[in-house]
Formats: structure tokens, sequence, C-alpha cells
């Protein structure tokens, strides 16, 4: 080995990394287009095997991966976050079910649909708009901020688990992580794998709220009671309790996150 001057530090060294700031020397076989076809191939299917085997601990063991992650464990793994924004990119490329990107007409069908009308209307008016090219208008801007406002349902979602489960040893950046691995849960069953199978079968026109409603609490009661054991353990009427009520929690958090969209979509039109 010769030695060498480090390119970003000045330093003398021998070897291939320098031993004061770490840069390596790069040689130039390592230009080549074959290394770096080589490279981009290892590093494409190293991601997406670690997304695939984490997606499915996601959708089958609930709780898995953010206990993994919790533990320290992350090699191996996709970290919920980064996953969770993969799966939301596809989401907001083919939106059909709109669980967290709210069009204005979802926004009305809410429990407070009443008081969207009315600031609605105010702002159309305020605009000189018709009611049709208000409606397009919102639903172009309320895309744009749904991409980046669904991480708040998580947090919303993660505050009451602080307390049911305190006494776990569990810190808010554990909850979180968990609440982000059903956020990811939630966008692939109750939204890209729904969509698909509506464009695939007619049934687009019977998956109404009701409908929609009824399988967003059966699927998330199945994560949280599946999650329960695996992240947090304990008792089973504990577990089962707490997730019943995490249930009706997560149904106030969309609704909160869906008021909280429709704020900020139409103070920016």
């Amino acid at each position: 080995m010769t030695e060498q001057e480090c390119k970003s530090c000045g330093n003398a060294f021998k070897g291939a990394y320098c031993n004061l700031c770490g840069e390596k020397v790069i040689v130039p076989e390592e230009r080549s287009l074959k290394k770096i076809l080589n490279t981009l191939m290892i590093a494409f299917l190293n991601v997406d095997s670690k997304a695939i085997k984490s997606l499915g601990y996601v959708l089958f063991k609930p709780g898995f991966l953010s206990g993994e992650i919790s533990t320290g464990r992350t090699v191996g793994y996709v970290r919920p976050m980064a996953l969770f924004f993969v799966l939301n990119l596809v989401y907001f490329l083919f939106p059909l079910i709109q669980l967290f990107n709210a069009t204005w007409k979802t926004q009305l069908s809410t429990v407070y649909g009443s008081w969207v009308l009315r600031l609605s209307l105010h702002r159309m008016l305020e605009l000189d708009l018709p009611r049709s090219a208000f409606e397009l208008m919102y639903n172009d801007k309320t895309v744009g901020y749904a991409k980046l406002m669904v991480i708040v349902f998580a947090i919303l979602a993660s505050l009451p688990l602080n307390i049911l489960y305190r006494k776990t040893g569990k810190f808010f950046g554990d909850h979180l992580n968990l609440m982000v691995e059903l956020a990811c849960f939630n966008l692939f069953i109750n939204a890209l794998v729904i969509t698909l199978i509506a464009r695939v079968l007619p049934i687009g026109a019977y998956l109404n709220d009701n409908i929609l409603s009824v399988l967003f609490l059966g699927t998330n009661l199945y994560f949280l009671i599946r999650s329960g054991f695996q992240f947090y353990g304990g008792a089973v009427s504990q577990v089962l309790i707490k997730s019943l009520i995490m249930a009706g929690v997560l149904k106030a958090a969309l609704e909160a996150y869906r008021f909280l969209l429709f704020l900020l979509t139409i103070n920016s039109l």
C-alpha cells in the first residue's frame, strides 16, 4: 500500500480509507459502467427484498416490525416511516378510496359537513367561482396537502397509546412507529387493495361510507389486537378492551385529520 493524500482533508495515509476523515479512495475500476450497474442492481434487490419482507410483517404479523425497530434490530428491515412514504406515493398516484385523500364531496359527508358547506360557499363568493370550478380547485389543492399531512393521522392516533400502555416501558417514538405501521397497513389494505378490487370488479358504486367504515373498523381491529399482543403483551382481556378503545380513537383521529386537512386547504385557496 502506497502512501497517498486524502482529497478531502489533505491527510497522508495508506489504505482504501483516510484514517482521519474516513474519505474513500476511488479507483478507476469503480467508475466503469459495469461497476455502476452492479452496484445499482445490488442496492435495488436489497431494498426491494427488505421492503417486501417488512410489508409482509405489517400485514400478517402486526407489531413485529415496530418491535424489532424499538429493540434496535433495523438492518434486515425497512423502517415503518420509509415504507409509509413509498405506499403513500403509490396511493396518491392511484386514488379511488378516499381514506386519506379527502375530496370536497368527502368532506361534505363528514359529521361537520354542514360547516364545510357554509365556509365553502363563503369562499366561492370571495373567489367569484361557480361550485363546479371551486370543487375542481379544492380537489387539486387538497391532494398536495394530504401527501404531507397523512403523518398527522399517525401522530394523533399515537397519543392515546401513551396512556393506555404507559406501564409497558415504551416511549412516544415506539408508539408512533406502531401507528405509522398501522398507516402503512391502512394504505395497503383499505386503500390500494380495495382500489384494485374496485377497478377490476364493478363494485365501486357499492363502496359507500357505511361499507367503508365497517371495513375500516374490522381491519383496524385485526391490526390493533394482533399488534397489542405482539408489541405490548399482556392479558387477553386487557388487550381486547384497549384495542376496542383504540378503534374508536382511530375513527376520531381520522375525522380530526380530515378536519385539519380541510382547514389547511380552504385557507390556501
